[in-house]
């Protein structure tokens, strides 16, 4: 049975090009995103920030409409992990702020995340925000040609136990990515390796740590968007989109193609 037969999109280098534009949008948006997180800016500012950003760049919000959703981005704060809906509450010194970010070029998706600190926060969620961050390298660089889905899940999950008692969400995974912004396989953020579809040139993934203080149990809000943790512990969240070509990895949502963090883990850079 072939990749395509078990429902997997297996993209050309051209398709992967749109891709890449796709990611450049995410990539700068969430760029622009970061540097405007502020004490006594609302949510829904940066909504309005991301949106116009977006739709500037030539792209579409992947996710406005989407099931419903009502917003450009996902902005979740403190102990919401995911899918938060951005609106009117305002950010204070010591919140962390998970913003999720997609976009459409010609009918290819990109799809990224990174969790950014409002002023001054404890030790112990910089520490989180860190280790997130290092874990989703991580899953990236275990990719392989020839390779299993789960050698990602397994490497992520690797470091995060490395680094302390953390909770690693279950129920939310990375996922396939191409001309759907969510597609098979799955990803997730745990488990052994060598399970699950073999990696191979031109299959596009998005993996997306979400990691908690606490315990890996979450709720959904009334909202039936917003995700939190059961016990109310503060939450990271890091996204990029990438797929491997004949040379290499190539991060298709971070700016540089993530050729300098590849670089320090010895993982060879398929970027164009």
């Amino acid at each position: 049975m072939g990749l395509r037969d078990r429902g997997l999109e297996i993209k050309t280098p051209e398709q992967i090009l749109l891709m890449r534009r796709a990611g450049l949008v995410v990539g700068h948006t969430l760029e622009l995103l970061r540097t405007s997180v502020r004490a006594g800016i609302s949510t829904a500012e940066l909504d309005a920030i991301a949106e116009d950003s977006i739709r500037s760049r030539g792209a579409t919000p992947s996710f406005k409409g989407y099931y419903g959703f009502p917003a450009s981005i996902c902005a979740s704060v403190n102990d919401e992990v995911v899918h938060g809906i951005p609106g009117d509450r305002v950010l204070a010194d010591g919140d962390v702020i998970s913003i999720d970010c997609g976009a459409i070029v010609e009918g290819w998706h990109g799809d990224a995340a990174l969790t950014v600190a409002v002023g001054t926060v404890a030790d112990d969620v910089q520490e989180l925000m860190r280790t997130t961050e290092e874990a989703l390298w991580r899953g990236i660089a275990a990719a392989r040609p020839g390779g299993r889905v789960t050698d990602i899940s397994h490497a992520v999950e690797t470091h995060v136990r490395s680094q302390g008692a953390y909770g690693i969400l279950e129920d939310y995974v990375g996922h396939g990515i191409g001309t759907q912004m969510h597609l098979p396989p799955n990803v997730p953020n745990f488990g052994k390796p060598g399970r699950g579809p073999r990696l191979v040139e031109g299959l596009a993934l998005a993996v997306e740590p979400m990691i908690t203080l606490g315990g890996k149990d979450t709720d959904v809000l009334e909202d039936d968007w917003t995700v939190v943790t059961v016990d109310g512990t503060h939450s990271a969240h890091y996204e990029h989109t990438f797929t491997l070509t004949s040379t290499g990895t190539w991060v298709l949502t971070a700016l540089d193609g993530g050729e300098a963090a590849l670089g320090e883990l010895g993982v060879p850079f398929g970027g164009r």
